[in-house]
């Protein structure tokens, strides 16, 4: 799913692509895309796009006469720039978005298809997709922990609430947590004011790092290859390969239909945390620790 760092340099790409410029029309290529009836779609046509902005993972299209499109792309949409009149893919189009010259082409490589598009009249109706999170790039510590610790969360759940925490989800949470050397499982209300401190710095610092690095990557173009797994990430996506910080193999948590990625050196002091399918399944064979773990892999070891 784009999180912070990808839906700032996809604003960033449309405020040089789009913004300032009349919204031909909007082609729908899913029933499924469109989930509101009032104003009409039609009622967007022919309006200049004034503005983008973010909320949470939010895009927010802001047009003439006061009124909004909300985009949410979920995990598996994506924003590309195309010529005018692109043809929209039949298997994954969603939506084109047409300019005098250019096209946004909205497209989801999944078949669950759950982005979604309203179009609202009003900032009060805009505010009513706000998750409500704190947009932690623009507040300080004592907010970033009077808000986590409203409940009592593990600190993975609590930096991916939206509720609580604006633009963070399952990737950058996995690499913010990594810097900080916390363990995914650890709970909001057992941090000391020097965690605290490690954890407001290393959110900053991991989300700083990767709008930056995104930018750069960019450059004038336009965003195309948005993704979850980035090249460079310490821990995120990289199930069984060495930890940047210390050579140990990356270990995982399999949970609903994600996959959380840590470091046991680096967050969890050489223990391993139970994957709830594996852990059924193995019982009391499942191993604790990391050397539990390299001795059931040794060589001749009997079933």
């Amino acid at each position: 799913m784009p999180e912070l760092p990808d839906i700032v340099v996809y604003l960033e790409a449309l405020e040089r692509f789009a913004v300032g410029k009349t919204l031909e029309r909007v082609r729908l290529a899913s029933p499924f895309l469109l989930r509101s009836y009032d104003p009409p779609i039609s009622d967007i046509h022919g309006r200049r796009l004034t503005g983008v902005r973010r909320l949470g993972k939010r895009i927010v299209f802001e047009l003439e006469d006061d009124l909004f499109m909300v985009l949410h792309l979920m995990i598996a949409g994506r924003l590309r720039w195309r010529p005018v009149g692109f043809k929209l893919p039949r298997k994954n189009g969603l939506a084109g978005f047409d300019f005098p010259d250019g096209t946004l082409a909205l497209t989801e490589a999944s078949s669950k298809k759950r982005a979604s598009l309203f179009v609202v009249r009003g900032a009060d109706a805009v505010a009513e997709h706000d998750p409500g999170g704190l947009e932690v790039l623009e507040n300080d510590l004592d907010a970033f922990r009077t808000v986590l610790t409203r409940k009592n969360h593990t600190l993975k759940r609590a930096l991916t609430d939206p509720r609580l925490l604006s633009g963070i989800g399952n990737a950058y949470s996995d690499e913010i947590l990594h810097c900080a050397g916390m363990s995914l499982f650890k709970r909001t209300a057992q941090l000391n004011d020097d965690e605290w401190q490690r954890l407001f710095t290393a959110t900053r610092e991991v989300l700083n790092e990767w709008i930056d690095r995104t930018r750069r990557e960019v450059g004038d173009r336009f965003p195309d290859k948005v993704t979850a797994f980035r090249k460079g990430m310490a821990v995120h996506g990289r199930f069984g390969k060495p930890c940047p910080v210390c050579d140990t193999a990356v270990q995982r948590v399999i949970y609903a239909e994600n996959e959380a990625n840590y470091c046991p050196t680096c967050q969890t002091a050489g223990r391993l945390l139970a994957d709830r399918a594996l852990s059924r399944l193995m019982k009391q064979d499942w191993p604790k620790t990391l050397e539990e773990l390299e001795a059931k892999k040794a060589p001749g070891r009997s079933a």
